[in-house]
């Protein structure tokens, strides 16, 4: 596995496009998150339709081709460096053929941060487009209104990038060691169902997969845990970072669950890194080399997230 192409760090005065490719936004939510991007010297616009609602789907923001439009035109603005997602939800899938990704690629390298639903967007751009997009919070997400240590970190790695390349966790070693690879994932039922369609990797050999997951018990975890391992797509895996599980049911079981299904791997996995849906999460780059240190919980990009 190949490190993917970084785009452009940001610097004061950068305008930033703010979607809405999922579920509906919080409009008080949203113009506290516009609040700290000025904050950081942005200029952050909001796209057209980030504060719709789908007229028979309560789950989207807007219509597919609607969202779909937002992204495109954002992506293909000149004068756009990044685009933040507002939130995730579900309906990133839904969108992603509707994109004109030749010109996606004209337009050039972009930042783009999200999380969670987001997961499918970051697939889809590192397969068709190549870059390396941040898995990090949404504008409109309360760890990023409320939590400074979420804040500081997205902001150093938008804007100072070479100072946040050793991302140390209170984490633990679920199995000790050390791996290289290229980071890559997101939340793990995004990656699964994601699974044979045309803006998916085939695998991750040669990665370090960074996952976590919201509202899923222990057994659907497990399943697909499962699917993954039956797949064959996590063969050749160099090691694993566990983020946030929150409301998966008691964590004394998932952590069964992990050890009973990756603890045979043979290969490094740390647990409780620190990013995800949990509060203080982290920014995770994907698609940059690094170095995992299981027993220190530490990962070690080997570039700047951003160029």
């Amino acid at each position: 596995m190949r490190d993917l192409v970084r785009p452009r760090r940001l610097a004061p005065g950068a305008r930033v496009a703010v979607i809405a490719p999922s579920g509906p936004v919080l409009e008080e939510r949203l113009a506290a998150g516009l609040d700290i991007l000025r904050a950081w010297g942005l200029d952050p616009v909001m796209a057209p339709h980030v504060l719709d609602r789908h007229p028979r789907f309560p789950y989207f923001a807007g219509t597919d081709a609607d969202r779909a439009a937002d992204f495109q035109a954002a992506w293909c603005d000149p004068d756009v460096s990044a685009v933040l997602c507002a939130r995730g939800g579900y309906g990133a899938q839904r969108i992603v053929d509707l994109l004109d990704w030749d010109a996606l690629r004209a337009a050039g390298p972009k930042v783009l941060v999200g999380f969670s639903d987001i997961t499918a967007l970051h697939e889809a751009v590192a397969a068709r487009l190549g870059l390396v997009t941040l898995h990090g919070p949404m504008v409109s997400a309360e760890t990023f209104l409320k939590n400074a240590r979420t804040q500081d970190h997205l902001r150093a790695t938008l804007f100072e990038p070479e100072s946040v390349m050793a991302i140390a966790s209170p984490g633990t070693p679920l199995v000790p060691g050390r791996a290289r690879g290229v980071t890559l994932g997101g939340c793990l039922s995004l990656l699964a169902t994601g699974l044979g369609t045309p803006y998916a990797r085939r695998g991750t050999a040669g990665g370090l997969l960074m996952i976590e997951d919201v509202g899923e018990d222990a057994y659907r975890i497990d399943r697909t845990l499962t699917q993954l391992l039956r797949s064959g797509w996590l063969d050749g895996t160099g090691g694993i970072v566990l983020g946030s599980w929150e409301e998966c049911g008691p964590y004394e079981l998932l952590r069964e669950v992990f050890i009973d299904r990756l603890g045979g791997l043979g290969i490094p996995v740390v647990e409780e890194f620190g990013f995800g849906h949990g509060e203080g999460a982290l920014t995770i780059p994907l698609g940059v080399g690094a170095e995992l240190d299981a027993d220190s919980a530490t990962l070690r990009l080997e570039a700047p997230a951003l160029a």
